[in-house]
């Protein structure tokens, strides 16, 4: 499987990132599912739901790119793909910029359509990056949320359940 990580402050482009993996596998690709995530402009970790005016992301380089190889091992090792892709920014963005991208090529839509959910889950929790929201009560950390977890502990109960 081939993987691409991008950790940068510049935003991206989805249709440029798109055509360069349908160039690399051609009709091998049956399928290709992207997903952007862009900055929300509201907080709803916390118990007000505060308008955030802008989001920092630190990263730790080596680090987070590291941490998001581990992710897309075990990608690899539950369905067969031909690519996955994922860039993800850091720096100080506003609301409604992008923030990640993941793009799955495999042969079939079933692995490309579980293996983005997949990756988008686990770089929500096992991801190396700090964040923080600046709102008009000021700046704080964010940390996962309990349903981020959540549906990441899904996926390793299924593993588990596939090992018995």
């Amino acid at each position: 499987m081939q993987r691409h990580i991008l950790v940068e402050e510049a935003d991206f482009d989805v249709a440029v990132t798109y055509q360069a993996l349908r160039d690399r596998h051609g009709a091998a690709a049956g399928a290709v599912v992207t997903f952007v995530g862009l900055v929300r402009d509201l907080n709803e970790g916390t118990g007000d739901a505060s308008s955030v005016s802008t989001l920092t992301l630190e990263h730790y380089p080596g680090m987070t790119e590291s941490s998001i190889e581990r992710i897309l091992d075990q990608a690899e090792a539950r369905w067969p793909l031909l690519e996955v892709q994922v860039i993800h920014r850091v720096g100080t963005m506003t609301p409604a910029e992008q923030i990640v991208l993941v793009a799955v090529a495999s042969a079939h839509r079933e692995a490309a359509f579980a293996a983005a959910e997949f990756v988008m889950d686990y770089l929500k929790t096992d991801a190396v990056f700090w964040k923080q929201e600046r709102t008009a009560e000021g700046q704080h950390w964010v940390q996962s949320t309990a349903t981020d977890h959540q549906r990441a502990q899904q996926w390793r109960d299924e593993t588990a359940g596939n090992q018995d």
